[in-house]
């Protein structure tokens, strides 16, 4: 019924166990074949046992859909999209949340898209021209599903501001679907936020790499004395100082700096300023293998600034969004560095992504966020 392509590589246990990529060269495939077309996939005694969509120009060939056969496999995918939607429902039921994700990608054996759900609006991100062939229909079968008011393809979506206000965990956000990063809010951290809310009572609290002060927000909720968050961005340090207004906390008890984490770090050494509570939440220094080696350099630096920083018995989180930078490199890096500080780190937590972003056993490719949290003495 679907056209076959064949495993040329010891691949089969694996991709059964439901690791959900197969690579352009683990495969012979018949010429033709375009973006989102809906294959079989056969081992090397030529009966299929795995079936997902073809991706023309992508390394990642196949992304699998199904271990059984499919009839319609578009029918299936608004199946999942509706179990999925109903399992966050159920998640966030009561705790005065509608900002999150809704489907993630391979986590929610939907390999290829992202979906964040902001109220009623959806963000949407296609993972290659592949997926983008396949889900064509996704806005229309998003916006049946959950009735939403506007759906948003992230890549398309022009550069206006287009400004919604949502609530996570009883907070209010304003977030800027059209310029914002990540679709506005870093849904990945929820859960972390919530953490450092219970830790900042009566502390001095420095939150790097902010963004709009999702981290200092819950911060000043926990009763922190002072926060201070830093971005280089300053329209996003506007954000945030709306951010504070919106939920009603004290300017005068918060700082905004749009300048260089690193910089500012240096600057704060100089003067002899020091905090109870350090958040580092960079961006991501390794976005591939080949950056590994420069990351490491970057975390290090980053980890010794920010220890420099943290008050004698203080806490330092420090967070890595990089899948390509393990947990045990992640974890030796904010050692190392608060070595070099001249100072110990005793790890105390460790956590990731919250629930709402599902990764798979056999998929360490998914298990990206990394958030560890340490005393510095």
């Amino acid at each position: 019924m679907f056209p076959r392509v064949t495993l040329t590589k010891d691949l089969g246990r694996i991709l059964r166990q439901g690791h959900p990529w197969v690579y352009r060269d683990a495969l012979g495939y018949p010429p033709g074949l375009h973006d989102g077309d809906f294959v079989s996939l056969a081992g090397k005694d030529g009966k299929p046992f795995a079936y997902g969509f073809w991706s023309e120009t992508s390394p990642i060939a196949l992304r699998i859909l199904s271990l059984q056969p499919v009839a319609q496999p578009h029918d299936l995918v608004r199946q999942r999209l509706a179990a999925s939607l109903a399992t966050r429902k159920n998640w966030f039921a009561g705790k005065d949340t509608n900002a999150y994700r809704w489907v993630h990608g391979e986590g929610d054996r939907l390999p290829g898209i992202h979906v964040d759900l902001y109220g009623d609006v959806a963000a949407v991100r296609f993972d290659g021209p592949g997926s983008r062939a396949f889900y064509s229909d996704l806005q229309a079968w998003l916006r049946e599903i959950a009735g939403l008011r506007k759906v948003l393809d992230r890549e398309n979506r022009g550069r206006e501001s287009d400004e919604v206000e949502v609530r996570e965990n009883g907070l209010r956000f304003l977030v800027d679907l059209g310029l914002g990063q990540k679709g506005g809010l870093f849904l990945d951290q929820r859960e972390n936020r919530a953490l450092v809310e219970t830790l900042s009572g009566g502390k001095r609290v420095l939150n790097l790499f902010g963004y709009t002060g999702a981290f200092s927000l819950y911060a000043a909720r926990g009763g922190a004395s002072r926060t201070d968050t830093v971005d280089i961005a300053a329209p996003a340090m506007a954000a945030a100082k709306r951010n504070f207004t919106l939920n009603g906390f004290p300017l005068e008890k918060a700082g905004f700096h749009a300048a260089d984490a690193f910089a500012f770090l240096e600057q704060a050494i100089a003067k002899g300023t020091t905090y109870d509570l350090v958040i580092s939440d960079p961006p991501s220094f390794a976005p591939s293998k080949k950056s590994l080696e420069a990351a490491r350099r970057a975390y290090r630096r980053l980890h010794q600034l920010a220890a420099r920083v943290t008050s004698p018995g203080g806490v330092l989180c420090a967070a890595s969004c990089s899948s390509h930078f393990s947990k045990k490199e992640f974890l030796s890096s904010v050692a190392e560095g608060v070595h070099q500080a001249g100072r110990r780190w005793t790890l105390s937590a460790f956590a990731g992504a919250g629930l709402d972003h599902p990764s798979l056993p056999v998929f360490p490719e998914g298990d990206y966020l990394k958030f560890a949290v340490g005393m510095v003495s």
